[in-house]
């Protein structure tokens, strides 16, 4: 039996007819359907069909005034791109950008000249192709402008009248610098401020190092980010520890320049901390994203791998013989997931709050991903199901009042792992919802990873401090 959802009902100007938006249940088929009133028989007027889903949250469509045309985001050439419709019959008139990068997202549209700007991410090459640039389209000719060209990512705000804008861009090695542009072609009008970190460097701050290395294929570029501890000695090995987060609908290692990327923290207790975008996740090819298509266990594992592997031969001082992870919620799932299926290389786990079976969660983000019916996918990819499979040390941390994750689903993984007679730590925390840990959890985190990859002992945290 077909279930579905019907929604985003539009009604024309002239109130002669109406659009509304069709999304079956498994989201392999997204449609757009128009009505009027002469003909109350339902007409497709744009239509997405995948083998694998259709990320309809990501969907765009901007009806254009006075146009009778619609602009619509689509990855069904395998990239994320803008097309123009025929708002009366639904035939795409013309596929107004192209190539192997992205359309991330549309900041404005100008119905009077014809004019859209939007934000892409991955058109230069050589370049992290997850660094945010800002283009103005021309909808007629097709004409597409960068109007940040700098290596960077940008962060713009415009004025009203969409006539400037400030733009302040960076990267994660690389402070920021802002100025004013004009929308028209991006050129700088003033200069308005180009951040000084000599003293932070004086006082002994570590730039992080972006890294790139090839993933599971040999050829896919992937990219993440190194972060040493301030007293780095390049003669000495470090313990590596990875923060994951692998939820399919976004991409998440830091791209604008910050103080403490990633953990820093973490990093000062003498660990090499590192985060990365592997295979499964979002902004990339629509082939790059399907890697997650009834398959959250891969969680980009063999990506995160190669890459780590790479940094640890160009840096010895990277002792991939002691790697840890730690996540929350979807990166909850990650991180106990690595104990599981890629026990010979992760050693230590911290998982917070985790979604430890998908048939346990939310069914808007689980199905987009694992698709419906459900099948024999959603147990192979169940933590609780392969609790049995636990190698190495695990810590559990769970809010009691989740209301992001069913608590449940944690204390599944744990009757499981008792069951399996496997031993681990698990830290229930009473009135927190959905955490990390919160400073307890933090502290519990922090010694168990000294613990069991440093192999040294922890302050007694109950002996009273002499006073």
């Amino acid at each position: 039996e077909k279930q579905f959802n019907l929604n985003n009902i539009r009604w024309a100007d002239d109130s002669r007819s109406f659009t509304f938006d069709y999304n079956k249940r498994g989201h392999q088929e997204y449609i757009v359907y128009k009505v009027t009133g002469d003909n109350p028989k339902a007409q497709v007027l744009i239509g997405e069909k995948m083998p694998t889903f259709v990320y309809y949250n990501l969907l765009y469509r901007y009806d254009l005034k006075d146009r009778n045309e619609i602009l619509w985001i689509s990855e069904r050439d395998g990239w994320r791109h803008l097309y123009l419709y025929d708002a009366d019959n639904g035939q795409v008139k013309r596929q107004l950008t192209k190539g192997e990068w992205v359309v991330k997202r549309v900041l404005h549209v100008d119905d009077a000249a014809r004019v859209v700007y939007l934000v892409g991410c991955g058109k230069d090459a050589g370049e992290d192709p997850y660094l945010e640039k800002v283009y103005r389209l021309n909808i007629e000719n097709g004409e597409l402008l960068c109007l940040t060209p700098e290596n960077g990512n940008h962060q713009v705000e415009f004025s009203r009248d969409y006539t400037y804008f400030t733009d302040s861009w960076s990267r994660i090695d690389c402070p920021p610098v802002a100025a004013l542009r004009s929308a028209k072609d991006g050129s700088v009008l003033l200069s308005l401020e180009k951040a000084d970190i000599s003293k932070m460097l004086a006082e002994g701050w570590r730039m992080p190092e972006v890294f790139c290395a090839k993933g599971r294929d040999g050829e896919t570029d992937i990219w993440g980010v190194i972060v040493r501890p301030v007293d780095f000695d390049p003669a000495k090995k470090y313990p590596v520890i990875e923060y994951i987060y692998a939820g399919p609908h976004d991409s998440f290692v830091p791209k604008s320049f910050t103080v403490s990327p990633v953990d820093a923290a973490l990093a000062q207790l003498g660990f090499i901390v590192v985060q990365i975008d592997g295979m499964g996740t979002a902004n990339r090819s629509k082939k790059f994203h399907d890697v997650c298509w009834k398959n959250l266990k891969d969680g980009g594992f063999p990506d995160r791998i190669a890459w780590m592997k790479a940094a640890a031969a160009k840096y010895p001082e990277m002792d991939i013989d002691r790697v840890g992870i730690y996540g929350c919620s979807a990166g909850g799932q990650n991180a106990m997931g690595a104990v599981l299926f890629h026990p010979d290389f992760y050693k230590v786990s911290v998982a917070a709050c985790g979604c430890h079976d998908n048939r346990m969660d939310k069914i808007w983000w689980n199905e987009q991903w694992m698709g419906y019916p459900v099948g024999k996918e959603y147990e192979e990819c169940s933590n609780t199901v392969n609790a049995y499979r636990l190698q190495g040390k695990l810590m559990l941390i769970l809010g009691e009042l989740d209301d992001n994750v069913d608590p449940s689903t944690t204390f599944q993984v744990v009757n499981a792992l008792i069951g399996a007679g496997k031993e681990f730590e698990f830290v229930v925390l009473p009135n927190q919802r959905h955490t990390m840990g919160g400073a307890y959890g933090e502290r519990k985190r922090r010694d168990f990873f000294i613990r069991h990859l440093q192999g040294l002992q922890t302050p007694d945290w109950n002996k009273e401090e002499k006073k």
